[in-house]
């Protein structure tokens, strides 16, 4: 598909470059023809490639550029194709370790996405690297384990550290949940440059104030500069909310500076509803700190230090505020315009052509996990667990992976299938269809389902 597309832009180019027309005529026509950057070939109207006008380079050169994968430059800007993740775990290991491609004055930022559970922070990282490598759902602890998604624009490289939500010992205990969502968050903010804290203004219990764990993780890296993200503001009718919960999240400060908010007047009606509206509900594990707890970051903080804290709504220190909705395109184009400019000087750590450091493995068994998550109820998705069995090239370059989903329940193993197995039809035809995205290559996936004995 991609050379014919090609194709019909040289035999179209061809009649700019006849002698009798000029380079300034050529230029024009060129651009009537097409648009640079915006040209598409693949299914479902996928960006494939991005080229520049065909007359000002010639074929050879763009053909041998769309083949090898590398940036296409045309009057000193600087195209690159998306970043793929490669189906084989050996390419990939070997991307990872490849020497970064950075250019002379390269800039470098570290960026992690904290937040409680079902903040929304893997779907403002998919958002920002413009593909799907996090898996997103709507129950919580979709994100088992600490991610790494890398974004290269120019001279620019940007690494999204993508973080399960906080919770307590206490909480993963309880739930038998991994080690790895109770570690694997304060370990990553270390590493940062930047803290990106989301908050689900669409969940009214916990708009209104940060999580408890949240604002410990704030207090114990007070040096590293935060900025806060109100996530699903398009959920929240009555905008002037917004800025309630902004000064609520910010202690009325923000950048040093005092906000100063404008009350609104509102009918009576409108009072006496919010009266009726009854509190939270209250969290077992917020009030006290249990003896499990004190071993983690609770052993780093006095104890004046979490009553104050636990008297604490938000947090007085964010350098900046947005208001977005993480799977809007055209919103998160500020966030990430703002990190890009906010980068710093330094050497790349990862070639340009890295997406994340997820495997092809994992990446497949997350979004498979993804699709469980939303489409089958309350537990059963938590306890189904998946063994690859197949992962093999078919004949016409298309990738052959077939997954074992071990059910702990018959009723489970039920659910999975669904009637006349449209469930699990269901499931692996729309995780194949992202694997295809994110390896850019025909994927075919196969599910079967089986009880763990």
């Amino acid at each position: 598909m991609a050379l014919r597309v090609c194709g019909r832009v040289f035999r179209d180019s061809a009649a700019f470059s006849r002698p009798a027309v000029g380079a300034c005529a050529r230029q024009d026509r060129a651009s009537w023809r097409l648009t640079a950057g915006n040209a598409a070939c693949g299914r479902g109207g996928r960006t494939g490639f991005i080229f520049t006008p065909a007359c000002f380079i010639t074929s050879e050169a763009f053909l041998h550029r769309l083949m090898k994968g590398k940036a296409a430059k045309a009057d000193g800007s600087l195209y690159r194709l998306p970043a793929s993740v490669p189906p084989d775990s050996g390419e990939h290991l070997s991307l990872l370790l490849r020497h970064p491609d950075q250019p002379e004055n390269s800039k470098v930022l570290k960026v992690a996405i904290i937040g409680a559970p079902n903040a929304g922070k893997s779907a403002l990282s998919n958002q920002l690297l413009g593909r799907k490598v996090f898996a997103v759902s709507k129950k919580v602890h979709t994100t088992r384990s600490r991610a790494l998604g890398v974004l290269t624009e120019e001279d620019t490289q940007i690494i999204l550290l993508d973080t399960p939500g906080f919770t307590t010992a206490s909480k993963v205990k309880r739930h038998q949940l991994e080690k790895t969502l109770l570690v694997d968050p304060w370990n990553t903010v270390k590493e940062a440059d930047l803290m990106v804290v989301m908050v689900d203004v669409a969940d009214r219990w916990m708009c209104s104030r940060l999580d408890f764990e949240v604002l410990k993780c704030l207090a114990l890296h007070p040096h590293i500069p935060a900025i806060l993200v109100l996530n699903k503001v398009d959920q929240v009718k009555a905008k002037d909310r917004l800025l309630d919960i902004t000064a609520q999240l910010t202690c009325g400060m923000v950048n040093g500076k005092r906000m100063h908010i404008r009350p609104v007047i509102k009918p009576p009606w409108a009072e006496k509803r919010q009266e009726r509206d009854p509190g939270p509900p209250p969290d077992e594990d917020s009030d006290s700190v249990g003896p499990e707890d004190s071993v983690g970051p609770n052993s780093l903080l006095s104890k004046e230090q979490l009553r104050a804290l636990k008297s604490q709504q938000g947090w007085p220190h964010f350098k900046d505020i947005f208001m977005l909705c993480a799977v809007d395109s055209e919103d998160v184009e500020t966030l990430k315009k703002y990190l890009m400019a906010g980068a710093r000087p330094g050497p790349w750590q990862y070639h340009s052509e890295v997406l994340t450091d997820q495997g092809p493995e994992e990446l497949c068994t997350n979004i498979i996990r993804e699709k469980l998550l939303e489409y089958l109820p309350q537990e059963v998705p938590y306890s189904i667990t998946q063994a690859i069995e197949l992962w093999q090239d078919g004949e016409d370059s298309e990738l052959n992976i077939s997954v074992k989903l071990y059910a702990k329940k018959a009723t489970h193993m039920g659910m999975v299938i669904g009637p006349a197995g449209q469930m699990v039809a269901r499931i692996a035809r729309e995780a194949g269809e992202d694997l295809s995205h994110v390896f850019r290559t025909e994927v075919r996936l196969k599910l079967s389902v089986k009880l763990r004995k």
